[in-house]
């Protein structure tokens, strides 16, 4: 008997962030499945910034970052950033590189790239090629420390954090994009559970095993 007009739903809806804390995430987009569900019953996210990062974060590569994605979340004292100049760049994440934007604006910060050059770099990531990544890395050490000033050591220690990244990455706003589909599904899953569940079985009525 209600209309609900899901672009206009509460974007800090408690329920739903509870449910989600509680581990109840089956038909939810992109937060369903065992591995995902675990580390949100750590999170207990409380903002759809912590959906986004999960979202990008649950790939090959960044996976690694997600317990200290979480334990930084749970523990503001654990928040530190690579240099100062990243705050900024990583505020919202704790500290973490989340995103290809993150490593964009991070060789631009503190290596010194173009906005060309940076884009050069994201499409060295996206072709997973080790000749390109080396070079790459090459170019990220030696404009870290002539133009960002910085120790060799301090840029390799930066360089690493970006290398997973290569292996899988989300931008920003396909990660926004997602994470605003995954809240509805969870919105309407905490407040309207009966008439969510029944839609997502009809949706999946051909596949019995989903089912």
């Amino acid at each position: 008997g209600q209309d609900v007009d899901i672009e206009t739903i509460p974007i800090k809806d408690g329920k739903t962030f509870e449910m989600l804390a509680k581990g109840y995430t089956e038909g939810v987009f992109q937060l369903s499945g065992g591995g995902m569900t675990r580390y949100l019953k750590d999170l207990k996210p409380s903002s759809i910034d912590d959906i986004n990062a999960m979202v990008a974060l649950y790939r090959p590569g960044p996976m690694e970052s997600i317990p200290q994605y979480i334990q930084r979340k749970q523990n503001p004292a654990y928040i530190t950033f690579p240099d100062p100049r990243m705050k900024e760049i990583l505020d919202r994440s704790y500290g973490i590189i989340t995103y290809q934007d993150d490593v964009l604006m991070t060789a631009i910060t503190i290596g010194g790239y173009s906005w060309l050059e940076a884009d050069n770099l994201r499409k060295a990531m996206g072709k997973k090629i080790p000749a390109e990544m080396e070079a790459q890395k090459e170019k990220f050490l030696t404009g870290a420390q002539e133009f960002g000033k910085i120790s060799k050591e301090k840029a390799e220690g930066i360089w690493k954090l970006i290398e997973p990244f290569a292996a899988y990455g989300f931008n920003k706003a396909h990660a926004a994009s997602y994470g605003k589909v995954a809240y509805q599904t969870a919105y309407m899953k905490a407040n309207f559970p009966v008439e969510y569940m029944t839609a997502v079985l009809t949706a999946e009525s051909g596949n019995i095993d989903t089912i």
